[in-house]
Order: C-alpha cells, then structure tokens, then sequence
C-alpha cells in the first residue's frame, strides 16, 4: 500500500501577526535603514505612486519621508532622479550595497500600480506590459499619421538628448487637458511600449529619452515571457506586503487575478492562514522567519503610500476606512481634501488635511480616534512643519472639540 504524503500544516497567524509583518515589510516598523536611503526605500516597495497633487509635498516625496524622518526634499529628488553608480546608500558615491549594473538611472516611471517611480532593475518585469500595450496598438488617443509622428520624436531624442514634451513640440492642441498634440500622443506611445523611458522629473514634466541610451545595457531585454514576468513582480509584491491575499498580490501591480493565481505557487511566497481574514493568504518566508519588533514609526501618510493605497486591505489589517476626497466636490468632503493618515503605534490611530500659508502648516481638518492619538498627532505635525520650514502650526478644526483642546495644549507644551 502507497503511503499517502500528509500535508504541510499551514502557518496560522493572528490579525495582530499580520499587521505587524506589513508595517515591518513597508519599512514602518524596526529602525529604519537610514545607510539605503531614498533608494533602499524605492528597492524595498517595489514602487512609489507619482501623483500630480502637492499640498505638503508630491506623494512620491512623502513615501520616503513617512519611513525616514525629515530626509530633505532635494535629496528624494536626487536620489530617484540623478544617473550615478547604482547603489544602496542614496548619494550616487558608489558606497552602498546595492543593484551591480552600473552607471546609469538609478529608476524609471512606468505603469503600475498607477504611474510610479520603479528601481531600474524592474525593467525587465515589464516587459509582459510593453509587450500588451504594442498588441493593442493604440493609446485611448488616436493618432493621424502614427508611424511619421512616432518615427519624428525618435530622431528628435536620438539627435538632441532626453527633453520634455514642451522641448519636443508641445503636449497640446491649445485645448482642454486631454487635447494631446500628435507628439505628446506619439511619445507617451512610444513610452507605454518601451522605446522611450523617463528616467527623470524635471519641473513635474516627464524626460524622455531613447530606452536603448537611458538603460543599462544587461537590463535592455524583453527577453522574460509574460508568465516569468509576472511571477517575479507576485514575489516582490509579497515581499513588499510581508503577507497578503490574492487581491492585495494582484492590486499591488495591478495585475489581473488570474495571472496570480497562474504564478503564486511558484512565487517563493508560501500559504497562510490569517485569523479574521477568511481569504486565502500568502507570506513572504524571510518575513515568517523573524517576528517582527522594534520600534513603531509615527508619521502622516501620504493616501497614496502602499501602505494605504489599497483601501479594502487598509480596512482589514487596520480597521480603517480611508478615501480620498481630492476629486469629491468640497460640501461632501467628509476629511478633507488631502486627509493625511495618521500612523502610530502601529495602528492608523486619526487624520489630517494639512496645508501651508507661509511659515505656517495650517491643519485644516483633524479627526482622532481617542485620546491616546492627541500626542502622536502633535508629534507627526511638529515633525511635518519642520520638515516643509514651518515654523508654526494652526488647527482649525477638529471633530472633537475636548480633542481639539488637548491638541492645541499638546503643540504649546513643546
């Protein structure tokens, strides 16, 4: 009689387990690795969001600064944005401990989880979506005369350098937003395929430049198919979650659930149970290896940070419902424009919609859930004013005015 192989028991962690693995795998949790800098914390997520609004700063310098502390601004810009010898250290000296390819970006903007700032060496993991984009064959614009108006932009790039939309004819008819020029329309073709890349910022306008001179030659491949691709970005997903269900892997990237589901037992990430969740869930095994300890971050988050840009995970690893409401029209805010998490303790523990007049961070909205929050509220304001070279701070409203007298005694404590 064969003998029947039981199964692997599989490793059951508490609501608490997971929470803990999440904050430590987005870097929210332990010291943080100040040596990585900017880099270490772009290699580590995987990808940053870029987003066009700015009201303390753009998200994609508040990601970096919620993990960090005040690491200043023209330093996140560098670090993303600088050609250099690729390191872990964030300064382009060649110090860290890093990606080995050489001179060149350090990363590039691409479509993931929306546009997002992504390490160079993701480059390769893309090639699945390059590969989708030119089957389609279009963009929602379309194009009078595609080949000229691609083949003019390329000789453009090839001749003069990396430029702007602006340095290459203009991104606009002269009408609404979404009146592209052939030219804007031909070089965001051209970058949804892979023959041109941004590796580069400039005034919050894309710089674009030919991908076969923007990156480094061994990562210059489409040579992954589209299921190798994916499994790679499933495991840098998993890692970058520490534990995760099949649509928090499939949000991460945005990827479809059925390519998921095709990868994940090849991933490297292994099942779990999660008490409370009643979803099938997967863990990173480094992340299981290690308990999680060490010292809580407290900060406001961008809503676009990954550690809350999936609203339907936020609320189940931490009980918190966060929309943003930058789109919504004002009367039906209910936190505000650009209400800003507050993270402390390891819990999202209240909410700010900041802003800035002058010298002065002006907290427009502030909600907290509790007395224990009024401290760390006051702390993570402090630390936002003086970060952005505010010298004062203004509450004007909270939605609990015991609070919001607790609060403002709190500020003038310090």
């Amino acid at each position: 009689m064969t003998a029947v192989t039981p199964p692997k028991p599989v490793t059951v962690l508490s609501a608490d387990d997971a929470r803990r693995l999440a904050l430590r795998a987005q870097g929210f949790l332990g010291a943080p690795d100040r040596r990585a800098g900017v880099r270490g914390v772009l290699r580590r997520l995987g990808a940053v969001q870029l987003d066009t609004i700015s009201v303390l700063a753009r998200s994609h310098e508040l990601v970096p600064y919620a993990r960090l502390g005040a690491v200043g601004r023209r330093t996140v810009e560098s670090a993303y944005w600088t050609p250099g010898t690729n390191d872990a250290d964030g300064t382009g000296t060649g110090t860290g401990t890093g990606s080995a390819v050489g001179d060149g970006p350090h990363s590039f903007e691409y479509w993931s989880h929306a546009a997002c700032v992504l390490p160079i060496e993701e480059w390769p993991h893309f090639a699945f979506r390059r590969r989708a984009r030119r089957a389609k064959g279009h963009r929602w614009h379309v194009m009078e005369d595609s080949a000229r108006s691609c083949a003019a932009v390329l000789d453009r790039l090839k001749a003069d350098g990396p430029l702007t939309t602006s340095e290459l004819g203009g991104a606009k008819n002269g009408g609404e937003w979404w009146d592209w020029s052939e030219t804007k329309i031909a070089v965001e073709w051209l970058l949804d395929t892979g023959e041109v890349v941004c590796v580069e910022r400039r005034g919050w306008k894309r710089v674009y430049d030919l991908a076969e001179r923007a990156i480094p030659e061994p990562l210059l491949h489409d040579d992954l198919d589209d299921t190798e691709c994916v499994r790679r970005l499933v495991a840098q997903a998993g890692a970058a979650m520490g534990v995760a269900t099949r649509a928090d892997l499939a949000d991460y990237h945005r990827l479809k659930a059925e390519e998921v589901d095709a990868v994940v037992a090849d991933s490297g990430l292994v099942p779990v149970e999660v008490e409370g969740w009643g979803k099938p869930a997967w863990a990173d095994p480094a992340a299981l290896a290690t308990p999680p300890r060490g010292r809580h971050r407290t900060t406001l988050l961008s809503p676009f940070d990954s550690l809350v840009w999936d609203r339907p995970r936020t609320q189940r690893i931490f009980g918190f419902t966060h929309r943003l409401e930058a789109y919504v029209p004002r009367p039906k805010r209910v936190h505000g424009y650009f209400a800003m998490p507050l993270l402390a303790g390891g819990q999202l523990v209240g909410r700010v919609d900041p802003g800035r007049e002058g010298r002065t961070l002006v907290a427009r909205q502030v909600s907290l859930r509790g007395s224990t929050a009024v401290a760390p509220m006051a702390r993570a304001l402090r630390e936002a004013a003086e970060w952005v070279d505010c010298d004062s701070i203004r509450i004007d409203r909270c939605d609990d005015r015991k609070l919001a007298a607790a609060l403002e005694a709190e500020l003038r404590a310090e």
